[in-house]
């Protein structure tokens, strides 16, 4: 019959469920498994914090709850972390994740004729008709700066 232990930890630990705790301590985060250190990294490790609760998680050492209670981050992201580690293990958290691009539609020769109906005095929301792209892609450009806003146009009566 395999003997019980009794988790004691160390003064100034914070307690996750009966068996886990972490300390932190110079900068430095430790998790505590009954009295034997089980893994540590550095205090703004966010990457590893993220592996390692989604590794107790998944193990069933520690609930999804006693996460977010223990450590104050929301729901929503534990059970994120937690599907990235099934689905990937733990290099999913350390590799460097691929940016996603669409496609441009937005060069060569639509490009020159957006700008061109734009100092021409067009609105975006004429020049998106005019090409067949969304109003919202050419706001994009012009707010990164990629092109010149359009002049405003004046009302009749404005003018003298």
């Amino acid at each position: 019959m395999p003997q019980l232990q009794l988790p004691i930890f160390p003064a100034g630990v914070t307690e996750i469920n009966s068996q886990v705790a972490v300390q932190k301590q110079a900068g430095r985060v430790c998790y505590i498994h009954g009295h034997m250190p089980v893994f540590q990294h550095e205090e703004q490790d966010v990457r590893s914090f993220r592996m390692f609760t989604s590794q107790m998680i998944v193990s069933g050492t520690v609930k999804p709850k006693e996460i977010v209670k223990t450590f104050g981050v929301p729901m929503i992201t534990v059970k994120r972390y937690m599907k990235l580690y099934r689905d990937c293990g733990a290099k999913g958290f350390y590799e460097a994740k691929p940016k996603h691009s669409s496609a441009s539609v937005l060069n060569g020769e639509v490009r020159e004729q957006a700008q061109r109906l734009l100092d021409e005095g067009s609105s975006v929301p004429e020049v998106a008709e005019a090409l067949q792209v969304l109003a919202n892609t050419l706001h994009k450009a012009i707010r990164a700066g990629r092109w010149r806003a359009p002049q405003k146009k004046m009302a009749a009566s404005n003018r003298k």
